[in-house]
């Protein structure tokens, strides 16, 4: 999905992402890319196979340079993480080893964490074929698991960084989980909705809709209560109070010519 716009304000920093023995230029790129979306941009790289730089990296990123610009290269995992304190490293494997597993969840709380009391923070990924070796995990004070389809829980490598990194970034973001768009229009005040009940409930009253007496508050209730949840705007309040006044203009005429049709004086 495009939604790209250089002019608002980078999330830049986070965690370390390190790529171990990446097969293609191209997942180098994509992964670069699902960092970015996520504001990171330290990425280390482990004797990449097709060599660095690698031009179909630059392609396939799409605009996250800046990641691939300052790629750093190492000769092993121990190398490119000697100088961070906190290491995760994504396996799908069971490993024999004695080490924290994390889900997603709570990895990225852990990272939160560590980076909050100003330790570095690193991610390792291994080649796409084979993952991680166990001395490559040696490196790592945790492991990170992501449950999947057991049938079938293969990842690409950008896949896997993005979940990891999108994880991270959740827990800082301050995205309301749900907005009402209001275009120009602000919310409707309380005063503004009463006025709206107040003519909206006189005209009902009016029509007889409340035939029922006793039933009226249970009914007039039911009607507020919609329309509250409807979280409407000022203009829209309009719009009701308009249509309302409307209906009871059509209902003054037509009552006005039952009245002379009675008379006898309708043309």
């Amino acid at each position: 999905m495009a939604g790209t716009d250089t002019t608002r304000i980078q999330r830049t920093g986070g965690p370390t992402i390190i790529l171990v023995e990446p097969q293609l230029g191209e997942n180098i790129g994509t992964a670069a890319r699902a960092m970015l979306n996520c504001g990171l941009t330290d990425l280390r790289l482990v004797r990449p196979a097709k060599g660095w730089p690698n031009e179909r990296a630059w392609t396939a990123a799409s605009g996250a340079d800046r990641v691939l610009d300052a790629v750093k290269l190492y000769p092993s995992a121990q190398a490119a993480v000697a100088d961070l304190q906190h290491i995760f490293a994504a396996t799908a494997r069971d490993r024999d080893m004695v080490k924290p597993v994390l889900t997603l969840p709570a990895a990225a709380r852990a990272m939160r964490q560590a980076a909050a009391v100003g330790e570095s923070v690193g991610l390792l990924f291994g080649p796409e074929r084979t993952g991680l070796t166990n001395d490559d995990l040696m490196a790592a004070q945790s492991l990170i698991t992501i449950p999947l389809n057991p049938a079938f829980a293969s990842l690409n490598l950008a896949q896997a960084v993005l979940l990891v990194a999108y994880e991270w970034f959740r827990l800082a973001d301050g995205t309301p989980e749900a907005v009402l768009p209001q275009g120009d229009s602000r919310p409707a005040t309380l005063g503004e909705l009463e006025g709206l009940f107040g003519q909206l409930e006189a005209g009902l009253e009016e029509g007889a809709f409340f035939r029922a007496t006793p039933m009226k508050p249970v009914m007039w209730r039911n009607i507020r209560n919609v329309l509250l949840r409807a979280g409407m705007t000022e203009q829209e309040v309009r719009t009701w109070r308009g249509a309302v006044k409307a209906l009871e203009g059509k209902r003054g005429l037509r009552m006005k010519s039952e009245i002379e049709e009675r008379l006898g004086r309708k043309p």
